[in-house]
């Protein structure tokens, strides 16, 4: 991830596993001290939210635990999307500690390789982006 982001150190990837069939959560905590100087947990949801509004698949969710988005106001359910070929982003920060965690909820058996394999086939026919999903 360092290679692609430009980052100096990599980041932390921290992929979260229970017991459940399928869906999961991964999460990548950064440090805005890495990131572009005044780069807050605020201009962060912005930029991915104006970058996937048109989206069909990807939702970017509201900004921070007080969205109320936590299973008994803890953790993410990794299960939420089962069965989806969908993806919900999330932004965690604390600007003040210059802390930010990027989440990411998703069925890997939807939105994994064999979602992602009909999503672009159905692009590079130029049918309708959501075929078959």
């Amino acid at each position: 991830m360092a290679k692609y982001s430009g980052l100096d150190t990599t980041p932390l990837f921290q992929p979260q596993v229970a017991n459940f069939p399928q869906g999961m959560v991964v999460s990548v905590p950064l440090f805005t001290s890495w990131l572009a100087e005044g780069t807050t947990g605020e201009k962060i949801h912005r930029v991915l939210a104006e970058h996937y509004k048109d989206s069909t698949f990807v939702t970017v969710m509201p900004r921070g635990v007080q969205a109320d988005l936590l299973e008994r106001g803890v953790f993410l359910r990794p299960d939420t999307l089962q069965n989806t070929n969908r993806m919900e982003l999330f932004v965690f920060d604390n600007d003040q500690d210059g802390k930010v965690m990027l989440s990411a909820r998703l069925d890997n058996l939807g939105k994994g390789a064999s979602g992602a394999a009909v999503q672009n086939l159905n692009l590079a026919l130029g049918l309708d982006e959501t075929t078959g999903l």
